[in-house]
């Protein structure tokens, strides 16, 4: 995080609206939206959950409460307003001029953190490519009373900011610049997974709600010293790293985004090419905050985000794995009640103390086991179709020209296995599995 001085004074409201169904109750919204303005640095000096019964299409409140809160910003001296909601572009500039405060909404708060917290050039691209999706709609030039007191792109500027001073041609320019770029991170990133298949390594995604714990239980497992702190969306841009499973065999291990609940639609699209990665893993291991009182809610959230993604139902797949992380902070009855509702697709463990990680490598290793074969294939080198086909279908892992054949050592799917026999192409099982 950015340590300069950047402590505006910030009121954050969460707006439960009657009616709208929430995944986390709103005290839970409430302490979320808090911290998500605390990772940025702001000082939270009020806090409010704001029932609503009838929107008002012009302020989303209603009038007592929009005085309510001008009072309170000029008593505290409030420069900043989160609304843990979606706001539209007119009901953001009528509270700002309301309120003589800056107006920000849940979207334009996540975007602000993913602005912080974006080192690689993918990631800055991928933000740079949200925040003008969403702000293409917002070019208002009414937010120009707060100094700005940082560099770098944001919500939070204010005089010199040139962003949000964009007209619609300039940024569409720019939408389509950054796409051409991230095509190309895009085929770039497809050439390296192409790479990794014709090494016998299966791809591992760590996948959960932000803060669960995915990056310190990675650094546990692979050694690293990826960036892991009590903190919301401490990790932005994906690391890749090469593990020993229990069994002696190695996998690569890849540590993604956290996710949230309304997690802003111009993030998910913008993110994609990253979270391709989840969409390409040979297993999906899902951390959870078994601490939470909200873990239940989490893991809906995290499912739901994986549905977006196009992975359907999957709780259900044989690619999935649930890690119920922090049971170093549950006491010795609840951690006696958590073990005897484990099923055999999860695993309780402690990334802080290391508890259970044992385990964990070995459900790991048996998962991917139960998914592929170890086969010989002996084919004639003439026969460049079916070549091309076991190369793009399987991990090779040692390839001999014997006279006019090609005798290749690979690991396969079932599916491809079944498939390669449909086409008549000569294999023999190997008695050692891959994982195994």
């Amino acid at each position: 995080m950015d340590n300069k001085a950047y402590k505006i004074k910030a009121a954050v409201v969460f707006p439960e609206i009657y009616g709208q169904r929430i995944s986390l109750s709103a005290e839970a919204r409430l302490a979320e939206a808090v911290g998500l303005a605390e990772a940025i640095n702001l000082f939270v000096a009020y806090r409010d959950i704001i029932k609503i019964k009838n929107i008002k299409p012009a302020t989303l409140i209603g009038q007592g409460v929009i005085d309510k809160l001008r009072e309170t910003a000029e008593d505290l001296e409030i420069g900043l307003f989160v609304f843990d909601t979606g706001l539209t572009p007119v009901q953001q500039r009528n509270l700002e001029k309301e309120l003589g405060a800056k107006v920000i909404d849940r979207t334009a708060l996540i975007l602000e953190i993913f602005g912080e917290r974006a080192q690689t050039k993918e990631g800055k691209l991928q933000v740079e490519l949200a925040h003008l999706t969403y702000q293409r709609s917002r070019l208002v030039r009414s937010w120009t009373h707060l100094e700005r007191q940082r560099g770098g792109a944001g919500f939070l500027g204010g005089p010199g900011e040139t962003q949000i001073e964009l007209d619609r041609r300039i940024i569409d320019d720019k939408i389509l610049r950054i796409k051409k770029d991230l095509e190309k991170v895009k085929k770039t990133r497809g050439i390296q997974r192409s790479a990794r298949k014709k090494v016998p390594y299966p791809i591992v995604a760590f996948v959960g709600y932000t803060n669960a714990g995915k990056s310190t239980l990675f650094n546990l497992l692979s050694g690293s010293n990826v960036l892991a702190k009590d903190l919301l969306f401490a990790t932005l841009d994906p690391s890749m790293r090469k593990i020993k499973l229990a069994t002696g065999n190695e996998v690569i291990l890849s540590d993604t985004v956290g996710f949230i609940s309304d997690l802003p639609h111009e993030l998910v699209m913008a993110f994609r090419a990253t979270l391709e990665e989840v969409l390409e893993a040979d297993l999906i291991v899902h951390i959870r905050d078994i601490a939470s009182s909200n873990t239940k809610e989490q893991r809906s959230d995290v499912l739901n985000v994986l549905k977006s993604l196009g992975i359907v139902d999957a709780e259900n797949s044989d690619k999935y794995i649930e890690v119920l992380n922090k049971i170093d902070l549950l006491d010795d009855n609840k951690k006696a009640e958590l073990q005897n509702k484990i099923s055999s697709d999860k695993v309780a463990v402690s990334a802080i103390t290391s508890e259970g990680t044992d385990d964990l490598l070995r459900l790991m290793a048996k998962k991917l086991s139960s998914d592929f074969e170890m086969v010989e294939i002996r084919i004639p080198v003439s026969n460049g179709k079916n070549l091309a086909w076991i190369y793009a279908n399987a991990w090779i892992i040692d390839k001999q020209n014997i006279d006019m054949f090609a005798v290749i050592t690979a690991k396969m799917s079932h599916k491809n296995v079944a498939l390669m026999k449909s086409k008549n192409i000569s294999y023999k099982q190997l008695k050692i599995s891959c994982l195994n």
